[in-house]
């Protein structure tokens, strides 16, 4: 008859096993898994960037093109009042020139 070899010690051999060669892989897996997440997270950054990018690049010129034609822009004609804040063009689309002298 062969030897018997108790459950029991086939699982700690096992677990010690496991142990030796899981560790590495676990620890690979999760730092794979945290890179992934954060280049992921990067890019979404970056579309969510070039989006707003061209929206405002999208509202310049079409608030150019109604200054061009000499119509008001559409704040104004619907009723806004003249003081009433207008959102900037971010990025690309901002103007070059000098700031207006402050007022003394």
């Amino acid at each position: 008859m062969p030897p018997v070899v108790p459950p029991f010690l086939i699982g700690l051999v096992a677990a010690s096993l496991v142990k030796r060669l899981g560790k590495p892989v676990v620890r690979g897996l999760v730092k794979t898994t945290v890179s992934i997440g954060i280049e992921a997270k990067k890019a979404v950054t970056e579309a969510g960037e070039g989006i707003h990018d061209l929206a405002a690049e999208a509202t310049a010129e079409a608030l150019a093109a109604q200054m061009a034609h000499g119509a008001e822009p559409a704040s104004t004609a619907a009723g806004a009042p003249q003081g009433a804040s207008r959102t900037k063009p971010a990025g690309k689309a901002r103007s070059t020139g000098s700031a207006p002298a402050k007022a003394r």
